[in-house]
């Protein structure tokens, strides 16, 4: 297939608005009244009404609940913000990969503002651990995926799939690439979360599951931008239609699926009673089937069409007024749910 090539830094023969996704041409001059995709200025306002940083949030009940926590607790806290460092850190740099052959200059600004808040994300997760641990237990953390096998394995599958784009950039590698970005930002998160979820749901570690949530809301945002980017390819190039590119996106999903639910089993077990694991199964093949119906493709899980985890809905949803749920500070955000199209979970 074609290679994709870069957008040029300026075209004066080429209008405004691109006249293709990729391998189109464009001015590369952004006027968001001049743009190809209707839908990209509305998700531009609500990734910026979604604007935080974690200066904002307020440590002092955490740094004094930590030590409290169990030893199966603190565990948990830290391999998972090991694994979120992890996965934020690759996703700033693929962000920038796939930017540079996106042809519309929306598009372009739709991934500069993802990956700065990529780079927002995984400064929180030094916020949080330099409040709690010594540098030395910090820099321990931020190394954990490097040797812990279970999360070795589960990055890895990320990204090798993010290396094959890179590596050959084409219009079938950039949209495979994608379903591995949607994997990562639309469910590996997600069993992560409900851990956090449950602790503040218990009145533990509220400021940094007030953060997590902060994060998760990007992470919402995100996954729909990806997902309208593979529509959008699949429609340029209907090569890209094929049944073989929807029993990837399954077969890719299937796989991914049950290396978070190993994960999950590896972090989370049954030393948490409150989050039953076989709840947490159901709710990862949820999800799964969720964000590949995003995509446009059947979902792999017969079943599975409900959240068996409800409460955490009360915990993910700060957007029902002008306070966060948890108290934390004012604010008021443009509003991402069901409503206007967004994910709602």
């Amino acid at each position: 297939m074609t290679k994709l090539t870069e957008r040029k830094l300026y075209n004066v023969e080429a209008p405004n608005a691109s006249t293709g996704i990729i391998l189109g041409e464009s001015s590369n001059v952004l006027n968001w009244d001049d743009v190809r995709f209707s839908w990209a200025y509305p998700l531009y306002k609500n990734m910026l009404g979604n604007f935080w940083t974690p200066f904002e949030i307020n440590m002092n009940s955490d740094v004094k609940q930590f030590a409290d926590l169990s030893t199966k607790e603190e565990e948990a806290f830290k391999k998972i913000i090991g694994l979120l460092a992890f996965l934020d850190s690759i996703q700033t740099d693929y962000a920038m990969h796939v930017s540079k052959y996106l042809t519309d200059s929306s598009l372009n600004a739709l991934m500069t503002v993802l990956a700065f808040q990529e780079v927002v994300h995984n400064q929180s997760y030094s916020y949080v651990l330099s409040s709690l641990v010594n540098k030395d237990e910090q820099d321990e953390i931020f190394e954990y995926w490097k040797h812990d096998p279970v999360l070795r394995e589960r990055n890895d599958f990320i990204a090798h799939g993010y290396e094959s784009f890179i590596n050959n950039p084409t219009p079938e590698t950039l949209l495979k690439s994608i379903v591995y970005d949607v994997i990562l930002e639309g469910l590996n998160f997600y069993s992560g979360f409900s851990f956090f979820y449950h602790m503040a749901r218990n009145q533990k570690m509220v400021s940094t599951s007030t953060m997590i949530n902060y994060i998760n809301r990007d992470e919402q945002l995100h996954v729909y931008l990806f997902a309208n980017i593979f529509k959008e390819l699949r429609v340029e190039f209907p090569k890209l239609q094929s049944e073989e590119i929807d029993d990837f996106v399954q077969s890719t999903f299937i796989e991914a699926t049950e290396l978070e639910i190993k994960w999950a089993h590896h972090i989370i077990g049954n030393n948490i009673p409150e989050i039953p694991i076989s709840d947490l199964e159901d709710y990862i093949k949820f999800m799964a089937n969720k964000r590949v119906n995003e995509l446009g493709v059947e979902r792999p899980f017969e079943g599975h069409r409900s959240n068996p985890m409800k409460w955490m809905k009360v915990y993910e949803n700060v957007n029902q007024g002008k306070t966060d749920f948890f108290e934390q500070k004012s604010r008021q955000y443009t509003k991402v749910s069901e409503d206007n199209g967004f994910d709602d979970l």
